[in-house]
């Protein structure tokens, strides 16, 4: 059993609360703290970025951590070592790289994915990687053992959905918005998607893009969510040298609701 299938058991009819940081932001020493800080608050499942130039669907706030761990001097290689610190000191808790076709590409897809797994990485999500192009790179993932994980929208087309379920594992990525990602006042869940993913027997579904806020969290939950994942109130806190551990403690303090899912 997965590390998230592990996890979505653990918790029962309790949301699962993700949390987000960028890889080597502002330097690796700091990265690997507010990783564990991820953990210490309670976060179930960690998602993590690779520095990347152009990631073309964050918003400002990570992008401005990118450049940061960029200027830093880091490079795709310090990622997986911090990944590998990361898996040795937190062994039950799934971690998955959210990055871009470019990275992959660069190193050689099957040469990505082996070092992600050797690392300790759960899953794999490719930002601009299309459904319809993403059979090749779910089966380069599955063959080492790395899940892959598929975005989902309220726009996404009936035969789009049935793809995602048939290629993705983990849980699914469900945008709560189009555009970037970015804290916003007021997210929005899309119930029928939620309906649509589960007809089609896709991965259990996490929100994503905006959550910043324990109502988010409640009413992510209320509409059927599985989880949700946190990115850029996160890194804005970080970056600001604020209480990471605590304020991740207070979203998911959120999933322990009446309107968490039984």
């Amino acid at each position: 059993m997965s590390r998230y299938a592990q996890m979505f058991e653990r918790l029962g009819g309790e949301g699962a609360f993700g949390a987000f940081l960028m890889l080597g932001d502002p330097d690796l020493s700091t990265s690997g703290r507010l990783l564990d800080a991820l953990v210490e608050g309670g976060a179930d499942m960690v998602e993590v970025g690779i520095p990347f130039s152009d990631p073309v669907a964050d918003g400002p706030v990570i992008q401005a951590a990118a450049s940061r761990a960029l200027d830093a001097g880091v490079r795709v290689a310090d990622c997986f070592e911090l990944i590998a610190g990361f898996r040795v000191r937190h062994p039950r808790v799934p971690l998955g790289i959210l990055t871009y076709a470019n990275l992959v590409m660069a190193r050689g897809h099957d040469d990505f994915f082996e070092r992600a797994a050797d690392a300790g990485a759960d899953s794999l999500l490719i930002a601009d990687l299309p459904a319809r192009e993403a059979k090749p790179w779910a089966l380069g993932m599955r063959a080492v053992g790395l899940e892959p994980v598929l975005i989902a929208a309220s726009n996404t087309p009936p035969a789009t959905i049935a793809e995602i379920a048939r290629l993705g594992s983990g849980y699914t990525y469900c945008v709560t918005r189009a555009g970037i990602t970015g804290v916003h006042a007021a997210a929005e869940f899309d119930r029928a998607l939620i309906a649509a993913l589960a007809s089609a027997g896709a991965a259990p579904p996490v929100f994503g893009f905006g959550i910043s806020t324990p109502e988010h969290v409640r009413v992510a939950l209320a509409a059927g969510a599985a989880g949700v994942i946190c990115g850029s109130a996160i890194v804005s806190i970080a970056a600001s040298g604020g209480d990471v551990a605590g304020f991740v403690a207070s979203l998911k303090a959120a999933t322990r609701n009446e309107f968490a899912p039984h």
